[in-house]
């Protein structure tokens, strides 16, 4: 006679083996800022042990000095006023973090992730923080005084009334980032991305810009004095105060008592010129006539040559034109990737890592890349625009799937 296992025991060892997760997979399930482990104000200085998931974690206030925090998933968790100084974050996630006045003194940073963090009033001086990265992060107030900051990522972050103060934020990525009144002195800004930047009322005296991407980069009212844009590409200081070197200034429009005085100059010097191109009889001499020649075929030579060069010149700026919209693409698709990673983290609707679009979306932004690298010519950004569109698709099945 065969058993049949009773639906009330089959309905209770489903649910039970549902409950049964690992630490991993619970740690990647969804929660809202706050809603992890409770430990305001708990001193972990003196060998306390950490929780094994912080995300989402309550440390207001909690003491963190020296704290090996590497590699630890922090995504969503409160920090604010926490004391962190030379605590050691290196590769850790704080994206969506709250650290708003904690103390980071000479911790070390480096590869760590703040995508959309707030780190309103933190203090960073001394922090070591190579290639961390802070996309459209909230650095508002922030001291960054002596920090290491090579390669960071500032892309559409806020550093308003930032101290940067003899900082080396050397090849950056600060496209849009917002440097209002930020104070810069002796910052190192060579070879920074800093397209459509904004430097208004910044104090940028003797900051280095060599070799810098300025195009679009705003600096009105900012103090340029002693720093050095030499090489710069497409630095505009309109509005700026203050001498730099390796660029001058804007000269403002010529008064027009001055343009009367340059005219009258001409004028005098014309009249005072004596007539030497003609003979006694009137008739041009040969000497006149050969110079005249020599001038026109010159003349003729220039303006072919100016042609040419003007169409190199447009062929070279729609070129470059295209290449800095095409890595726009690149970077925004990184973006669109990296937020539809947190969206499917914190959402509950699972992990996306093995969703085949999810992979595809990877590997088309991978090829996007590569074609951008190695582009030299106009047809060659077809395949990454072809790129960019095919994991833009991918995304777009994944977003309609999860609904």
């Amino acid at each position: 006679m065969r058993r049949s296992v009773p639906l009330a025991l089959t309905v209770a060892i489903f649910a039970l083996s549902g409950t049964l997760i690992s630490p991993a997979q619970a740690e990647a399930g969804p929660c809202r800022p706050g809603q992890g482990p409770n430990l305001r104000g708990r001193d972990f200085t003196k060998g306390a042990s950490l929780p094994y998931s912080l995300r989402c974690a309550d440390l207001t206030k909690a003491k963190l000095n020296g704290v090996d925090l590497t590699q630890k998933d922090l995504t969503g968790a409160i920090l604010r006023g926490a004391v962190l100084k030379q605590a050691d974050l290196t590769q850790a996630t704080l994206k969506y973090a709250d650290l708003r006045g904690a103390d980071l003194t000479e911790a070390d940073l480096g590869q760590m992730h703040a995508d959309h963090a707030d780190l309103r009033g933190a203090i960073m001086v001394d922090a070591e923080a190579g290639q961390a990265e802070f996309p459209h992060a909230d650095l508002t107030g922030v001291a960054l005084t002596r920090a290491e900051l090579t390669q960071v990522d500032f892309t559409n972050a806020k550093l308003i009334d930032a101290d940067l103060n003899e900082s080396t934020p050397g090849q950056i990525k600060a496209r849009k980032a917002d440097f209002t009144r930020a104070k810069l002195h002796e910052a190192k800004m060579g070879q920074a991305n800093l397209r459509n930047a904004t430097f208004k009322d910044a104090d940028v005296s003797e900051a280095v810009f060599v070799q810098a991407e300025l195009d679009g980069a705003d600096f009105t009212g900012a103090l340029v004095e002693g720093a050095s844009f030499i090489q710069a590409d497409d630095a505009d200081l309109t509005g700026a105060r203050g001498t730099p070197t390796g660029i001058s200034l804007p000269v403002g429009p010529i008064s027009p008592d001055t343009d009367r005085a340059q005219d009258e100059s001409a004028q005098d010097d014309t009249a005072a010129t004596p007539d030497t191109g003609r003979t006694g009889s009137g008739v041009p001499s040969v000497g006149l006539v050969m110079v005249v020649v020599s001038a026109l075929g010159l003349a003729v030579t220039v303006v072919i040559w100016g042609i040419s060069a003007q169409r190199r010149s447009r062929r070279g700026a729609r070129l470059a034109l295209l290449l800095r919209g095409a890595e726009e693409d690149v970077t925004r698709l990184g973006e669109e990737i990296d937020q539809l990673d947190y969206e499917f983290q914190v959402s509950g609707r699972g992990a996306v890592s093995g969703e085949q679009d999810w992979r595809h979306a990877l590997d088309a932004y991978e090829a996007a890349k590569r074609a951008l690298a190695v582009a030299r010519r106009e047809e060659e950004l077809h395949s990454v625009a072809a790129a960019v569109q095919d994991g833009r698709n991918a995304l777009g099945r994944l977003r309609v799937r999860s609904r």
